[in-house]
């Protein structure tokens, strides 16, 4: 197919990543419509990407080269042991090849990656969508076509809309309005501290800059590693446990307390878990978190009934919503827009390529949803006993949250 007008929903990482592949593929026209007015690159959490995931996605051109990420090659699983020492006593160690990112000099790669007809437009929130062929009073000519009305009331008109406006899709509620994200029971603790604070606790700065340490206590686990900041390295953590259980947060609807909006009570719940939970170093190594940098995000996952129809098309958090438990959300979006590209360029009509599309991402969505969800109830919902583990009972439990897959970080792409 050659030309075709597009619109992306959504700014962020998809959306950056599906306006670069079609404007490449052949679309006539690309447009970015992108609710958030401010800064984008200021979002500081970190997120990694398999290394076996990053080769395909730079071969693809998904993955721009030149953006900053750090190495990482090991998984550490500790517990709590005083007799140990503060940094905990080490139960398990696992090959783990990845590279860590921060999200926002992520999403600035690929910004500047964006072909320039690409028009990006901030600022521009969707309020609705219609799916072709259901618009009331629609033009002759314009039936088969998609229409996105704005939120200052405006309608425009698109072959193609692509709803990359993650996990509160208003692409997906016209797509299959019945597909909405479902609340795990858990929340993430999320936050990130400049590496050089480390020298603050004595010791070694950084002791171990190129692991994942997965501190584990009953209920939950935390995961932190080393990402690289616009200002130096970060280390970043992601805490997953239940939340407090006196109505502080709301979990009816998918939210989340963003950067600096903790609450005193909770701010007071995270202290005293850390402070009975973790060992000693990991313990003030995490409260050295600044406010400002430290959130709270209540966990969901979703399986979209359809990933396409219509002319209406979905594409990372919007199509599906995986427990971040599998690391895998970034590579997921990039292979999405993969996938988009390369059905563009063997297809003859748009409903070729969005039943194409379905058939492939759809299912890599369901698979990605399911292994998440064993990992979140192995490590959070229904946790082992962690202190009387060896390396080949967790070496036996790890094979049993995976079923068969062959690990975490995503799959590769069917050629």
């Amino acid at each position: 197919m050659r030309g075709g007008t597009v619109a992306v929903i959504g700014g962020s990482i998809a959306g950056c990543a599906v306006a670069t592949a079609v404007a490449r593929a052949g679309a006539g026209q690309v447009v970015v419509l992108e609710r958030t007015s401010g800064r984008l690159e200021d979002r500081g959490v970190g997120l990694c990407v398999h290394d076996e995931r990053a080769v395909e996605l730079r071969a693809s051109g998904a993955l721009p080269e030149g953006i900053a990420a750090h190495p990482l090659r090991r998984r550490r699983w500790v517990v709590r042991d005083d007799a140990e020492g503060p940094g905990g006593r080490l139960i398990w160690q696992q090959p783990f090849p990845f590279h860590s990112y921060h999200w926002g000099l992520l999403w600035r790669g690929l910004r500047e990656s964006v072909p320039a007809a690409v028009v990006y437009r901030q600022g521009e929130a969707v309020t609705a969508v219609e799916a072709a062929g259901t618009c009331a009073g629609t033009a002759e000519g314009e039936a088969d076509r998609a229409r996105v009305r704005l939120a200052g009331g405006s309608v425009e008109r698109y072959d193609l809309v692509v709803g990359a406006d993650g996990y509160r899709s208003v692409v997906r509620g016209a797509l299959c309005a019945d597909s909405r994200p479902h609340y795990a029971g858990y929340v993430c603790w999320r936050g990130n501290v400049d590496a050089a604070r480390l020298d603050e606790l004595g010791g070694l700065a950084d002791p171990f800059p190129e692991a994942v340490t997965t501190v584990c206590f009953r209920g939950g686990t935390c995961v932190v590693y080393r990402i690289p900041g616009p200002g130096g390295p970060r280390v970043n953590w992601v805490l997953y446990a239940a939340p407090p259980q006196d109505g502080q947060l709301r979990l009816d609807d998918p939210t989340s307390f963003p950067p600096g909006a903790l609450t005193p009570g909770l701010a007071e719940h995270l202290d005293a878990l850390l402070e009975r939970e973790f060992p000693p170093y990991w313990q003030r190594a995490l409260a050295l978190t600044d406010p400002a940098d430290t959130f709270v995000q209540p966990i969901y996952d979703l399986e979209a009934a359809r990933t396409a129809g219509g002319r209406l098309l979905l594409a990372g958090d919007a199509a599906s919503v995986v427990r971040p438990h599998n690391t895998s959300g970034a590579a997921k979006a990039l292979q999405d827009a993969t996938a988009l590209a390369d059905g563009w360029r063997r297809s003859d009509s748009f409903e070729e390529l969005l039943d194409g599309y379905h058939r492939a991402r759809g299912a890599a969505g369901r698979e990605l949803v399911a292994l998440a969800r064993r990992l979140g109830r192995a490590q959070v919902e229904r946790t082992p006993a962690w202190a009387a583990m060896d390396g080949d009972g967790m070496a036996a439990w790890w094979r049993g949250q995976l079923d068969g897959a062959p690990g975490i970080g995503g799959r590769a792409m069917a050629p």
